[in-house]
């Protein structure tokens, strides 16, 4: 697979797509309409789309310390790390696009890309758990430095230091 043309910045043709994609993995995410990711890409240090044969496949939003986000979670780290982490809101890959290396293609990048502030940090649920998920960032480094919410929604927030 060409890694290269992987991601691109996401534009405004691309928010039918995402809020598609966004719609059918929201058990794990969030809601989000047009007016809320209009939001999110202007407090974004990436806001970018996966393309694969010609596609979106799929979509990334990270966001770096200092940013208005106004996540719980975001908010969580800022205060853990100040300003020493990138954080990882999202990411949906269609199923259709699975089995193929994107998700750790994407990973890679975004890891990359927070070498400069030491970490990146996300989230996943435990409650109810994401063991796909779970099992795919412990395999990449990733370690849980706490966890937060009630339960039926609780995560397990984890850091991996960038190198």
């Amino acid at each position: 697979m060409d890694r290269s043309n992987l991601l691109r910045p996401m534009t405004d043709d691309d928010v039918d797509a995402v809020l598609d994609l966004n719609r059918r993995h929201v058990e794990l995410l969030s809601p989000m309409d047009a007016a809320r990711l209009h939001q999110l890409r202007g407090w974004a240090s990436r806001a970018d789309v996966i393309v694969c044969d010609g596609q979106v496949a799929g979509f990334v939003l990270v966001f770096a310390p200092g940013s208005d986000y106004d996540s719980e979670n975001y908010r969580w780290f800022s205060q853990e790390y100040g300003d020493a982490f990138d954080y990882l809101d999202r990411i949906v890959i269609d199923g259709t696009f699975r089995r193929r290396g994107l998700a750790s293609a994407v990973y890679d990048a975004v890891e990359a890309s927070a070498v400069p502030r030491g970490r990146l940090v996300l989230e996943v649920n435990i409650d109810p758990p994401n063991e796909p998920s779970l099992a795919f960032h412990r395999a990449r480094g990733y370690r849980e430095v706490h966890q937060r919410g009630a339960s039926g929604h609780v995560v397990s927030l984890m850091e991996r230091p960038a190198r």
